[in-house]
């Protein structure tokens, strides 16, 4: 598997993955998680996204956003077919690098709080909860992991 910017030709396919990843949220939050509403072309334009491909296919995709002295995921998405398979592991583990590199001192990212199976896959990784607040009509849980 390969880690690497998103170009704008992956556009299409990558709102297809974020849509198939959070789709099954929907009923659960009462409406599309923010995901869902990216504007994708621009964050692509800024070199912000990254994918995740075996032979050419999208399996997945990380949204990172330097801020200071961390980098924030603002987004981990896998196809639901490829979930499972460590992509996600894969796609953090990649973001852990690229803070490390930049001399970055942490990492931070944030779920809904009724993604569940987020509140506990994110610990495996050394996030600890920081903070829980609601932000635009979100419910979100803020994780922080040192470097």
């Amino acid at each position: 598997m390969n880690i690497r910017i998103a170009e704008k030709n992956h556009q299409q396919v990558i709102s297809e993955c974020v849509d198939a990843a959070y789709s099954i949220y929907i009923d659960r939050i009462g409406k599309k998680p923010a995901p869902m509403l990216m504007d994708y072309a621009e964050l692509i334009s800024k070199n912000l996204v990254y994918v995740a491909t075996d032979k050419e296919q999208l399996k997945g995709l990380i949204v990172l956003i330097p801020k200071g002295n961390y980098l924030l995921i603002e987004n981990v998405a896998v196809y639901s077919s490829f979930q499972g398979q460590g992509i996600g592991r894969r796609l953090i583990e990649f973001a852990f690098k690229l803070a490390k590199d930049a001399g970055l001192q942490e990492v931070r990212l944030y779920t809904n709080e009724l993604m569940t199976e987020n509140l506990m896959y994110y610990p495996k990784f050394g996030f600890i909860v920081t903070n829980r607040r609601i932000e635009d009509g979100y419910r979100r849980v803020y994780m922080s992991k040192s470097l």
